[in-house]
């Protein structure tokens, strides 16, 4: 019988974890299952420009695989049931359950409203490709009234930085709001700061620091203080948070859901299921927990794939990086920052700013897509076959 991999969620983690594997591993002795939501690969990167209404490719994950060998499940993901091996999914047909002997829980993050009354009901975000869409929908509408609008973007992480600065260049008829609970940019250099300030001044975005929304309604948002800011359109960045289907399995979590896994992306509580991407809480090699990134994911992704493949095959577990060297935070499509941290993960002085830094940004996002669009390039065509008794040989392999 072959031994049967499920793969949860096919972004950038999920992707490049089943088609390396699919290039190490003989389909003699294994099966491989992709479950995802979506039939096509999502930006979430750049979801933030599919919702002021360009245009953003989404290559479809059964091209994407096409002679991987690997399956593709189109269905939504209920439930994990590690103790019986089991995932559970729901789509048109009705759905039902998959077993596995060996699981990447690699299903991600979604925005979170951090229990503020409304934003459920009232506002938008740019976490997801439908989420997005139906932003777009309510900017296209706006754009269209004589008097315009004005648009409220609450959270000055970089999600929010991004989608204010794309509104506010892609929309110039629209007023554009910035909501920071503290000092905007205050995880920056001083010198990015001052850039980034300038860019909202440039771009007309008005910036309300230290200032936290307590409520969300359909045209205005309430604020700790009592004040009332009127908003066409409400848009939530303020926080990510991932999927309780971990916790609710019984898997061993951290307060907010994510995965504790040990170096190697294997989970603590059940050896058999490794984590990647957002749902993984690894420690990376600072000794801090590495944030929600993409670039964590594709280490976090890298090191998964070495562990799956050195215990099934009975070879030594290499270590990849597990490293956070910075941020790229794009200001519209001509402008941006590039800000490096210390090992410490504090903002070094020297940044990279403007049309320089927009570029590289540009650059990193179309090197992740491609990547993404075709995870067994450049992969050793040499299949391995699974060891005997792979669990007696990877722990030997380890020692």
């Amino acid at each position: 019988m072959k031994h049967r991999i499920v793969v949860l969620g096919a972004g950038y983690a999920g992707s490049y974890v089943a088609g390396t594997l699919a290039r190490r591993l003989s389909p003699a002795d294994t099966e491989i299952t992709v479950v995802n939501a979506e039939p096509d690969f999502v930006q979430r990167l750049r979801l933030h420009q599919l919702a002021v209404g360009q245009e953003i490719e989404a290559p479809q994950l059964a091209d994407v695989f096409v002679g991987t060998g690997i399956r593709l499940r189109v269905a939504r993901v209920t439930a994990v049931d590690p103790e019986r091996q089991v995932v559970a999914v729901a789509d048109a047909d009705g759905g039902g359950e998959l077993g596995y002997d060996t699981l990447l829980y690699a299903l991600g993050s979604h925005v979170t409203n951090h229990g503020v009354p409304g934003v459920a009901e009232h506002a938008f975000d740019v976490a997801g490709r439908p989420s997005a869409l139906r932003l777009r929908e309510r900017l296209d509408s706006l754009s269209r009234r004589d008097e315009g609008g004005s648009v409220l973007v609450v959270g000055d992480g970089l999600t929010g930085i991004e989608t204010a600065a794309e509104i506010a260049e892609s929309r110039p008829g629209l007023s554009v709001t910035l909501v920071a609970r503290g000092e905007l940019g205050a995880q920056l250099s001083a010198g990015a700061r001052s850039h980034l300030r300038q860019t909202c001044d440039r771009l007309g975005i008005t910036v309300l620091e230290h200032t936290g929304v307590e409520a969300v309604e359909a045209a205005r948002a309430l604020c700790a203080d009592g004040t009332a800011l009127a908003s066409d359109a409400t848009v939530w960045t303020a926080g990510f948070a991932v999927n309780p289907i971990a916790a609710a399995g019984g898997l061993e979590v951290t307060e907010n859901g994510r995965i504790v896994v040990d170096r190697t992306m294997r989970s603590v509580s059940h050896p058999n299921v490794y984590a990647a991407g957002d749902s993984a809480y690894a420690i990376g090699d600072n000794g801090r927990p590495l944030p929600m990134s993409c670039a964590s994911a594709g280490y976090t992704g890298m090191q998964a794939t070495a562990a799956i493949v050195g215990r099934l095959t009975g070879r030594k577990i290499a270590n990849t990086k597990l490293e956070y060297l910075g941020n790229h935070i794009s200001l519209g499509r001509r402008d941006g920052i590039l800000q490096m941290v210390d090992d410490e993960g504090q903002a070094k002085p020297k940044y990279v700013g403007g049309w320089k830094a927009a570029r590289i940004k540009a650059g990193i996002l179309k090197m992740s897509l491609w990547a993404n669009s075709h995870p067994t390039f450049g992969l050793p065509k040499r299949k391995r076959h699974l060891a005997a008794s792979p669990d007696a040989s990877a722990e030997k392999a380890v020692a």
